[in-house]
């Protein structure tokens, strides 16, 4: 009998409320798609997710009101071995019939390769990773073994990108692996009017703006859009005498997110490139019930990153409807078709400002229809058909 006529017993391992971000959006929603296909569902969270060194931002906890429809235990300590036994056991003994777990940083794999083995004593349990990463974006000592020591006990993988599918084949080789792109994030409410969004964040309806979202890290190349934004400036104030030129008007760039490394250097950079005036800076936490707001208000999402696998900003723009800007890099131009969802630059300042200016050319018009058809493709009770799929369920 088929999963879908057959209730399971499932548990999701990963990041979960009171822990905050897109991982912990990411498994919650999960946990609601299986539920809503009628399969028991519990989160297994972290009670220590990341000693203080190693974690950049300023809480790794949510400010807002807990899931009352989930079920989240908040156990595993990332530091503590006989944490690790204990959950271990609790898991093996509760025997569910899947395990999901999460992987997107070696510094997990010794946890939570140690919790699966014993999970994988009680010879019923079937373990799937959703790998975001294989390989980090920042390197450190120890990543090789770590994640070696986490994929003996996985029987298979979903990854959401090709890149990481690609770099799996160097730690299992020969396991089952399949590419499901990330889905809509779907939970952070429905779109909203432009107007309405603008308004909320004091934002004229008349800019033209340009939204870089989420967590800031020297990966994801906000200084070369900051770079990008003078070299608009300076085309501008040659413009400023011309008249009925679309890239005649003013950008702004409305960054929305929490500083993950130290934020002196951006502002030496933006005070460095007079262009303080050309941004919105908002460089705290986006509490979920606010995403909307910043995605709405924007015209187009831009994501300049120098290396990506896959990104959760993609879905999010996708799910509100918002055209994009990414780089030649990693997984992205594969998510976002050239020309249709929205424009390829390379990963340069002059690549990334004659791609805004073409999209403002094209207008967001353009776009929009191949984006209402793309977006279709994204969904959550594909990721969970998948999953049951290389599980052999």
């Amino acid at each position: 009998m088929s999963s879908a006529f057959l209730s399971k017993s499932i548990i999701i391992i990963g990041p979960a409320y009171p822990l905050r971000g897109g991982l912990a959006s990411y498994n919650e929603r999960l946990a609601r798609e299986f539920m809503q296909q009628g399969h028991q569902v519990s989160i297994y969270t972290f009670s220590l997710q990341y000693p203080g060194f190693l974690f950049p931002g300023t809480t790794q906890f949510s400010t807002e009101p807990a899931p009352a429809d989930l079920q989240i235990h908040v156990r595993i300590n990332s530091i503590n071995p006989f944490n690790w036994i204990s959950v271990g056991r609790e898991l093996k003994k509760l025997r569910p019939d899947l395990v999901v777990v999460r992987y997107w940083l070696p510094f997990m794999g010794p946890s939570l390769g140690s919790i699966l083995r014993i999970v994988k004593q009680n010879k019923h349990t079937r373990i799937v990773c959703i790998a975001d990463n294989i390989i980090p974006h920042e390197k450190r000592v120890g990543d090789a073994p770590f994640t070696k020591y986490f994929v003996t006990p996985i029987d298979a993988f979903i990854t959401m990108s090709e890149k990481v599918l690609g770099d799996l084949t160097q730690f299992a080789p020969g396991k089952p692996a399949q590419f499901v792109a990330h889905p809509l994030y779907d939970n952070f409410g429905e779109k909203i009017s432009k107007e309405e969004a603008r308004k909320y964040l004091g934002i004229a309806l008349d800019e033209k703006i340009l939204l870089f979202f989420g967590f800031i890290r020297k990966y994801k190349g906000l200084d070369i859009l900051l770079d990008a934004m003078k070299i608009l400036k300076v085309s501008n104030e040659k413009l400023s005498l011309t008249d009925n030129l679309p890239s005649r008007a003013d950008y702004k760039l409305l960054i929305a997110g929490e500083f993950y490394e130290d934020k002196k250097a951006y502002d030496e950079q933006i005070e460095r490139l007079g262009i303080k005036n050309s941004l919105i800076l908002k460089t705290a936490f986006i509490a979920d019930s606010e995403v909307k707001y910043y995605l709405c208000a924007a015209d187009v999402v831009v994501q300049p990153y120098r290396s990506a696998t896959q990104s959760g900003v993609t879905p999010l723009a996708y799910h509100f409807e918002k055209p994009m800007i990414v780089t030649n890099v990693g997984g992205l131009p594969s998510l976002v078709p050239d020309d249709k969802v929205g424009l390829i630059a390379e990963p340069t300042a002059e690549s990334i400002a004659k791609k805004i200016q073409e999209f403002f050319q094209k207008g967001a018009a353009y776009f929009l229809p191949h984006l209402i058809e793309e977006k279709k493709k994204y969904s959550w009770s594909k990721m969970v058909q998948t999953i049951f799929e290389v599980a052999g369920l």
